[in-house]
């Protein structure tokens, strides 16, 4: 892998690196998979039954900055560095994520972006995840080994990271295009918010493409041509500066991993996203079809 690493693999490359005992300083694979509590999923415990050979659990909810309100925003640089190599990646490592959504793709894109967020831009997301791995035919294990500590330095790239101000001036100056990576539902505010604490909506300009809408129904992503007509369809200019948000910073990563493949790598992320939004905006900065904030 050059420096232009590819950001999606193939589980037919990864299983032929797993087959070849590539695993290792050089080569990490990382479950990354994450849910929202109504799903009922555990994915630290499904990782114990069942993950790719050689892979590592990387658990968003411990990589982040505990002292904040909100769910798993971003931790620190020093933070992020310790984490990850315990989990036995250098900076030279090629880190390969994925998870085990039904989708395909759910959470693996977060961390994706996170490492490319921290610096390290050896990073792929294997297409289609467990998914498509079980489909290929390709081995699970429950066998684990903690693989032997690295040193990573990161280096955070601060103006990807927006935040609540970032995004309330934007409302009134419309500089910049804002994607939301919610199901068009919760957009709209007429399907509930997995969140008790949180009703659905959106906020002014931002235009809806739902993150499931990047993949095939296979749960691979879609081609460059049909990533094209998917921007293009919904709107957006991928000249221009684009930001992207969605419940809690995870899904609006897909947004950034469609961007890049389509050569346009700056997408930023609003990390506190509609779980913060809603919290903290006055009731006319939510748009909702359904039944809104009250004032």
């Amino acid at each position: 892998m050059a420096a232009q690493t590819r950001a999606l693999v193939s589980s037919q490359w990864l299983a032929d690196a797993v087959r070849n005992n590539l695993i290792g300083p050089k080569l990490r694979i990382l479950d990354t998979s994450w849910y929202l509590a109504k799903t009922k999923r555990d994915p630290r415990a499904e990782f114990a039954q069942r993950h790719i050979p050689g892979s590592s659990f990387f658990d968003i909810d411990d990589c982040c900055d505990k002292t904040s309100a909100l769910d798993h925003m971003l931790p620190t640089s020093s933070h992020f560095s310790q984490y990850v190599g315990d989990l036995g990646i250098g900076n030279d490592t090629h880190v390969v994520v994925y998870d085990t959504s039904d989708f395909g793709s759910f959470s693996a894109p977060r961390v994706w972006w996170m490492f490319r967020l921290f610096g390290h831009n050896l990073v792929s997301v294997l297409d289609g995840g467990l998914k498509n791995w079980l489909a290929d035919g390709a081995p699970v294990t429950s066998e684990y080994s903690k693989p032997e500590r690295r040193e990573f330095t990161a280096a955070v790239n601060q103006p990807w990271v927006k935040s609540y101000e970032d995004l309330l001036e934007n409302v009134s100056t419309k500089q910049v295009q804002v994607v939301d990576a919610r199901p068009a539902g919760r957009f709209r505010g007429v399907e509930p918010e997995p969140r008790d604490d949180t009703l659905p909506g959106h906020f002014p300009g931002t235009i809806n493409m739902p993150f499931a809408s990047f993949m095939d129904a296979s749960g691979k992503e879609l081609g460059t041509e049909a990533l094209s007509s998917l921007f293009r369809e919904a709107g957006v200019d991928l000249e221009r500066p684009l930001w992207a948000t969605c419940g809690s910073g995870v899904t609006a990563c897909h947004v950034v991993l469609a961007a890049h493949l389509l050569g346009h790598p700056g997408v930023c992320i609003y990390d506190g996203s509609w779980s913060e939004w809603f919290k903290r905006a006055s009731p006319e900065l939510i748009i909702s079809e359904g039944e809104g904030k009250k004032a």
